[in-house]
């Protein structure tokens, strides 16, 4: 049984003050959850169905057993899964020394697009997010989930961006629809790519220090499509960046 205090933890967890002040974040689902408990990211408290347990033969004082109407009281989703853990949001290193491809995002706001941009970092072999200030919050439930584990493989770091990229030794690279074919460009695999907000891309003071301008061209006929997805975009970008290092 869930207790009044414990509920009203959950549920203060869904506003990134109370995250910030708790030092906890959610984590739903079956995949992510455990996925999590792998890692070294630190377990608070779990809250699962009995089938959960029983299929994962997991044997931890921090587990909490209830109900599914109780589940769907904690729940973010329309249809909960299964279990919910709370864990401690990771401290990442105040150190700045970046030998590898960085990634970088300037006001990205959609949660499913940062967490499918922070999987496919893990996929890529990126250790490093730097994340403007105004970028939805990396612990939001809607991220964690769409990151389907790999917030635990890579290290986000939010901060003042236009300074820290004014004090990089490296070539930036910059997401723009005015950018040189991605496809004909000479790339720096241990670069910065710069991807910007989904609606108006990399604002104008972050443009001034970009080195280097890049786009995906379009290949359609009737070249009506306006844009692509944010996180889409990442996906294609990086690959050519990874595939210029083994070239």
């Amino acid at each position: 049984m869930i207790s009044k205090t414990q509920l009203k933890l959950i549920n203060s967890l869904k506003l990134k003050k109370n995250r910030n002040k708790t030092g906890l974040f959610i984590a739903e689902g079956e995949k992510v959850v455990l996925e999590l408990l792998s890692s070294n990211i630190k377990l608070h408290s779990i809250y699962c169905l009995e089938p959960f347990l029983v299929d994962n033969k997991l044997e931890i004082s921090e587990i909490n057993v209830i109900t599914e109407a109780e589940l769907s009281k904690i729940s973010n989703l329309k249809s909960p899964n299964k279990v919910l853990g709370l864990f401690e949001i990771p401290k990442f290193s105040e150190v700045r020394e970046f030998d590898d491809m960085i990634l970088a995002l300037d006001d990205i706001r959609d949660p499913g697009n940062l967490g499918t941009i922070i999987r496919l970092a893990d996929w890529f072999g990126i250790s490093t997010i730097l994340c403007s200030t105004n970028t939805v919050d990396a612990f939001n439930s809607k991220v964690i989930m769409a990151t389907m584990g790999s917030i635990s493989r890579v290290e986000l770091i939010y901060c003042d961006l236009l300074e820290e990229l004014k004090n990089m030794d490296k070539a930036i690279y910059g997401a723009l629809l005015d950018g040189d074919n991605i496809y004909k460009t000479k790339l720096q695999p241990d670069g910065v790519l710069v991807i910007g907000n989904e609606s108006n891309g990399i604002s104008e003071e972050i443009q001034k220090v970009i080195s280097d301008k890049v786009t995906i061209p379009q290949f359609g006929k009737l070249q009506e499509t306006e844009s692509l997805n944010a996180a889409v975009a990442t996906a294609i970008l990086l690959s050519e960046f990874k595939s210029a290092k083994l070239r």
